[in-house]
């Protein structure tokens, strides 16, 4: 009989953002208040699960989440660049309200092909790197679990690999908020659940910037 290992990719909390930048990959963006709490209650909400090996993206935020949960489990957190955020050549730009950065003709050089998306990292590319730690991460918890912290487009573009849906999608409508769960279960190296969750689900004030 075939082992079963559980995958969680865990979006990352809230983050103090005042300014309203489209941080993306750049350093420095650090957790909330809020975004601590919503990496507390995670932590509480999993941490008695038989997880034995957490991951996450090397930016700050991402490393912040996954502290307390580490903390409550004993485990140290590997740091891995497949879960960072997808590349945005727009990073660093304020994000104004609703669709401001769509309409700044400043912008329109970056969005010639939606379906790539032309304004960052392709896709596909997010796709491969994502599906390559976790394939490297089951191996490792084989027949338990194991928590990948990482981002929102890359959790959301290996959900819609693994469910067979095209890759280009309204940012809007994706189903991945801040600090909640993406959980992928296997038998042996067949996928044979997806779920989703949001322990600190009540902690979330609104909609978060996407990409973020």
């Amino acid at each position: 009989m075939a082992e079963t290992t559980v995958v969680h990719l865990l979006r990352h909390g809230e983050v103090h953002n005042p300014a309203g930048i489209l941080y993306g990959r750049l350093p420095g963006y650090h957790l909330s208040e809020t975004g601590r709490l919503m990496a507390e209650t995670v932590a509480k909400a999993i941490g008695g699960r038989d997880i034995v090996a957490i991951y996450s993206s090397p930016l700050e935020r991402a490393l912040e989440t996954a502290a307390p949960l580490a903390e409550k489990l004993g485990l140290d957190v590997v740091r891995d660049a497949r879960l960072i955020e997808a590349g945005n050549l727009l990073e660093g730009h304020p994000v104004g309200q609703g669709m401001g950065l769509l309409r700044n003709p400043r912008n329109y050089r970056y969005f010639w092909n939606p379906l790539r998306p032309s304004w960052g990292e392709p896709y596909p590319v997010i796709v491969r790197r994502m599906r390559s730690v976790i394939d490297e991460a089951r191996g490792v918890a084989r027949g338990h679990e194991t928590v990948l912290v990482s981002h929102q487009l890359p959790i959301w573009a290996i959900r819609c690999a693994a469910e067979g849906r095209r890759l280009w999608h309204d940012p809007r409508r994706r189903q991945c908020a801040l600090a909640s769960l993406t959980t992928l279960t296997f038998d042996g190296d067949r996928l044979v659940s997806i779920g989703y969750s949001e322990p600190a689900g009540s902690l979330r004030a609104g909609p978060s910037i996407p990409g973020a």
